[in-house]
């Protein structure tokens, strides 16, 4: 039984596919722009650096874009479906094709649905995107910025630069390979101090975890700070309460992990008695994140309607522009509220999902329904 127009959440294929094209075509446009402007001014600011080191290049220079460009798409890909929005709905209501459509008996939830349902689709590219590329650009990228855009070492992915704390014992590893009991330290460097003030300074260029505790690392030099002595030692045994999720768990990123890493990464730092709010909180934006995409038609929707000649449409675009931007104001402030523990993780990530949903729903259905 085909259900009476009023009813039907979608106007015709035609003018369905019609506006979805439009939509995209415009979004797609907008994003192309808005990043070729973000990165080629990222690189005028970064390049410098990336020339500082000795032996780097032009190659070095689009390496750093190869690595930026996803990151820039990722964070602009919502901020041009909402441009995208805008533009394709004033264009649709300076040319009354909006109203012709609702003299046609379409209403305007069902002029909205093309857009939300091509927004949905790009939703679920952006999350695909974000797992496979986003970050994996994240981490090499961090990685090597840490070492000042120099050579990366092959176990990048591995945690480094890592220090810990001991007591008043600072203790500073270079990488750190393994887990679990295989946990190994390169490049140890344990600054020994008593009452706040240095004593000894101890460098290795290994050490691995006992069994029994603590850590042993061979070949160690040891450096008197008071009387300027240094001295070999065979071995030497240190951080007896350091474990060694400590090092592997040191410096755990939200951006460079995916849904499934992130999520086992929180299990480990659980069951090491560590807080992970603000993990769980990036964990639950890496799925509202996305699905930002699919709620800027509704929240630029208002540019839609109204006649076009009253000369309330410059308004209306800019309500539009005024929500879309609000939500995401509001979304950066949940997530820095989730991080400081704040808020719980969940409410951080997608309260401002569900708030601007039913503002966009109320403002729609109070204004053309």
């Amino acid at each position: 039984m085909k259900l009476a127009p009023e009813f039907q959440f979608f106007p015709s294929r035609t003018l369905g596919w019609y506006m979805a094209r439009n939509f995209l075509v415009k979004t797609l446009a907008v994003l192309a722009a808005l990043v070729f402007v973000l990165q080629t001014l990222d690189l005028l600011g970064e390049s410098g650096d990336i020339l500082a080191y000795p032996g780097n290049g032009q190659h070095q220079l689009w390496h750093y874009v190869a690595l930026r460009v996803p990151q820039l798409i990722a964070f602009l890909l919502p901020f041009s479906v909402l441009l995208g929005t805008l533009i394709t709905l004033v264009t649709l209501n300076q040319n009354s094709e909006v109203i012709a459509m609702k003299a046609g008996g379409v209403s305007a939830h069902q002029i909205l649905a093309p857009l939300v349902l091509a927004s949905l689709g790009i939703a679920g590219l952006s999350f695909v995107f974000n797992e496979r590329l986003v970050t994996r650009a994240t981490a090499t990228l961090d990685a090597w910025q840490d070492v000042d855009y120099g050579p990366i070492a092959k176990g990048h992915a591995n945690p480094a630069n890592v220090w810990v704390r001991d007591g008043d014992d600072i203790v500073h590893a270079n990488q750190v390979t393994g887990k679990g009991a295989g946990v190994q330290l390169i490049g140890v460097t344990v600054y020994d101090r008593d009452g706040g003030e240095l004593r000894r300074i101890f460098q290795a260029p290994s050490a691995t975890v006992q069994p029994g505790g603590g850590w042993i690392a061979p070949k160690t030099t040891m450096f008197d700070v008071v009387s300027g002595n240094e001295l070999a030692m065979a071995r030497y045994r240190f951080g007896k309460h350091i474990t060694s999720d400590q090092f592997t768990l040191a410096d755990v990123s939200a951006d460079e992990r995916s849904l499934t890493d992130l999520a086992t990464a929180i299990n480990q730092l659980e069951s090491a008695g560590r807080p992970t709010g603000p993990l769980e909180t990036g964990w639950w934006h890496k799925l509202s994140g996305p699905l930002s995409s699919m709620l800027m038609p509704l929240l630029a929707g208002v540019a839609a309607f109204g006649l076009a000649r009253s000369g309330q449409l410059f308004l209306r675009a800019v309500i539009g522009m005024a929500l879309g931007f609000a939500y995401f104001v509001a979304d950066n402030f949940a997530v820095a509220m989730g991080n400081l523990g704040a808020y719980p993780p969940f409410l951080a990530a997608w309260a401002p999902f569900l708030l601007f949903l039913l503002i966009g729903e109320t403002v729609l259905i109070r204004t053309e329904e």
